[in-house]
């Protein structure tokens, strides 16, 4: 059974289902800051965990991210089960936002979903930038949005720009931001703001779609 945690209004015009990263579950400091932002800008958050994360809940082990299809089934109950107001977009952090790219485009064209939103896309493992996990996302035609701080090890704005994404996605960069989108004290910039930026353009890209 999956258990969904839910946050901002029920009359939103958008559902955002969000999935967790790979070590961290949908209570973690990093999905409750993005989840509440998203609320406070007036979207209707669904979180879920996938099973392996659930699992460290009940007991002392730590069971690894279970495989891909194994998580993507998961995914595509969530999908069905999840309690959505309006559109419904899929995501997730990091492994999350993967795990939804590979089911959005099948879920867009039969008409479940409205668009797919990552959060510190995982383009490719840290320290092997021959990796690319980019293969899916070139032909996609669903409306996708990618928020990517410009320093992520899994992807920087310099190696980004050299993959071929489609026409249907948009990267949106925060300056000096890490892979949970977090600024070093010398740019200028803070954690709070970028994920304020964040909220911000992930409403109006919604209001879009």
């Amino acid at each position: 059974m999956i258990l969904f945690l839910y946050d901002g209004p029920e009359s939103a015009s958008t559902t955002i289902l969000l999935a967790h990263g790979a070590g961290a579950g949908m209570e973690s400091g990093s999905m409750t800051m993005f989840a509440e932002a998203f609320a406070d800008a007036g979207l209707r958050v669904a979180r879920f965990e996938f099973d392996y994360m659930a699992a460290r809940r009940g007991g002392t082990s730590k069971p690894p991210p279970s495989p891909a299809n194994k998580l993507i089934a998961e995914f595509l109950g969530a999908i069905a089960g999840v309690e959505k107001t309006g559109k419904l977009v899929i995501g997730g952090k990091s492994m999350g936002g993967r795990m939804a790219s590979m089911i959005a485009e099948k879920q867009y064209k039969e008409g479940n979903i409205a668009g797919l939103l990552c959060v510190g896309y995982p383009f490719h493992p840290p320290g092997s930038p021959q990796k690319l996990r980019t293969d899916h996302l070139t032909p996609l035609t669903a409306p996708t949005l990618i928020c990517q701080g410009e320093r992520d090890p899994f992807g920087t704005r310099e190696e980004v720009a050299g993959y071929p994404l489609s026409d249907s996605t948009e990267v949106f960069w925060l300056a000096d931001g890490d892979h949970d989108l977090k600024p070093r004290k010398r740019s200028g910039f803070s954690h709070k703001d970028h994920v304020a930026a964040v909220a911000a353009r992930v409403r109006e890209w919604c209001d879009g779609l």
